[in-house]
């Protein structure tokens, strides 16, 4: 049985390899007589006439005015967007990657470091050189080249990155450079058409055509500890190479910046996602006017209510109709306790938005910035109630950060939970927080640390839950923490010289 795979888009190639891979798509022509079957095409009334053997007739009027035009979009979308080739050190005998297997690179290939070509697409949003594209085509890279659609090429630098969205925006030193003005991805509609614009397969600027399949998906693809995503879910033919580029409507807007492919071939087999325009737009002004992303924080730990939430708490809860963020805990002093919001709150709208999945409701929150204001449509037992909540920043204020703190989850590189009282009580410990899961390149894989594991302190400061982890600023120093065998286990970082 066939694995869907979920590809980011960026085209890899190794410099010390020459060779390369083509795949060719191959359509075949039917030569066959049209003696009893006769195809008319009228151009006086744009009607289509068929005549089979029977001398049955078919007719469909086509009107050309109902079919969008998609050249204005094109023919002005594609000159604002780039081809980026990073320059990465790779160590040798890397761990198995589907990715360079897809392209041919053998498992464990080489010894040491070496350099290697990664090549994505990016999106010019500013005549003077600042160009959107994704974290995960420049992460790592010691050099950036931009090729524009004319033929030039700059080397660019970076302005920032943000791996919880994917995103990344990058500076080229250029003036009078051809802009993509932003959309609204809120705006698109099931079925509405879209470009995907970009440079893949070491192709030139390349476009294709399809429709919104779906809105807000979720796929756990970013490896991130907060990770927001809520793509767009499109039918444009997109491949590795097409990272970071373009998603534009009719109107020649960008809506979207196309990040994964999700596949069981490892090239395009119908489905793409980008992320969206809302999160995109964000994330840009934050790393352009700060250099860093201001991160709204309601201050809940929360689970949607689908069907399977439903069969496993509905009945112990009271809870029978599918819809809505069930809030689990609150956040001593966060914004939502602020607001009033409770343990056991079902909240049903953010602003207006009605919350159908929990990647809506990431995207809601992650949009904004601290400082905002926000209604919530909440359903308490029997009662409906509208409270406003004022976000905070990770610091439980709600002004601006005016300079980049250390982001204590992040560094730690994993997946956390709150551990439960009955837990706590068992272990004799006054809370934690578990890990559910080790993320490559943070210090949890680095101290070995496993799964299950149960921080109880960071830096000798206790540490309860999630909430309490997230306020740190400091670097991390030590780390102390019990398995739920009840073996204890302690970590000191050094750092390097």
């Amino acid at each position: 049985m066939k694995r869907n795979l979920l590809f980011y888009l960026g085209i890899v190639v190794l410099s010390a390899i020459t060779g390369a891979t083509t795949m060719f798509l191959t359509m075949g022509m039917n030569n066959s007589s049209t003696t009893n079957n006769e195809v008319i095409i009228a151009d006086c009334d744009s009607t289509f006439r068929q005549n089979n053997a029977t001398d049955a007739h078919f007719a469909a009027s086509v009107v050309a005015a109902e079919y969008p035009d998609l050249t204005y979009a094109a023919e002005n979308a594609v000159k604002a967007v780039v081809s980026i080739e990073a320059t990465v050190m790779m160590s040798q005998g890397q761990q198995r990657d589907p990715f360079f297997e897809f392209f041919g690179y053998p498992q464990g290939y080489g010894g040491g470091s070496r350099e290697a070509m990664a090549g994505g697409s990016g999106v010019i949003i500013s005549e003077d050189g600042y160009i959107v594209t994704n974290n995960h085509v420049i992460e790592n890279a010691t050099r950036l080249r931009v090729k524009l659609y004319d033929g030039r090429a700059f080397d660019a630098t970076i302005v920032g990155t943000d791996p919880s969205t994917d995103v990344a925006l990058i500076k080229i030193e250029a003036d009078g450079l051809p802009t993509l003005p932003f959309g609204s991805s809120d705006d698109l509609r099931l079925g509405e058409w879209v470009l995907a614009i970009g440079y893949p397969m070491e192709l030139q600027s390349t476009i294709t055509a399809g429709i919104v399949s779906a809105k807000a998906r979720s796929l756990g693809a970013i490896e991130s500890t907060r990770s927001i995503e809520s793509f767009i879910q499109t039918d444009a033919a997109v491949n590795p190479g097409n990272s970071g580029g373009a998603l534009v409507n009719t109107r020649g807007e960008l809506v979207g910046i196309n990040t994964i492919i999700k596949t069981s071939t490892g090239s395009y087999v119908g489905y793409s996602f980008a992320v969206p325009e809302t999160i995109v737009r964000k994330v840009v002004v934050d790393l352009k006017e700060s250099g860093m992303v201001q991160r709204a924080v309601l201050g809940i730990s929360f689970r949607y209510i689908d069907q399977q939430f439903i069969d496993e708490m509905g009945s112990q809860l009271g809870i029978s109709n599918i819809g809505g963020i069930y809030v689990a805990s609150v956040a001593d002093g966060g914004a939502a306790a602020a607001a009033g919001v409770r343990v056991g709150d079902i909240i049903h709208k953010v602003s207006g938005v009605e919350l159908n999945d929990s990647a809506i409701f990431l995207e809601q929150i992650g949009k904004r910035r601290p400082g905002d204001e926000i209604t919530l449509e909440i359903r308490r037992g029997n009662d409906t109630l509208n409270l406003t909540a004022t976000l905070q920043n990770k610091e439980g204020a709600t002004s601006l950060l005016s300079k980049p703190s250390v982001d204590v989850v992040e560094t730690l590189g994993g997946r956390f939970k709150n551990v439960p009282s009955s837990m706590c009580r068992e272990l004799d410990i006054r809370g934690g927080v578990q890990v559910v899961s080790v993320l490559p390149g943070g210090l949890l894989e680095r101290c070995r640390i496993k799964d299950s594991y149960i921080i109880t302190h960071i830096n000798d400061r206790q540490i309860s839950s999630i909430d309490d982890m997230e306020r740190l600023t400091e670097s991390v120093k030590s780390i102390d923490g019990i398995y739920p065998n009840g073996r204890a286990a302690s970590y000191t970082l050094m750092e390097k010289e």
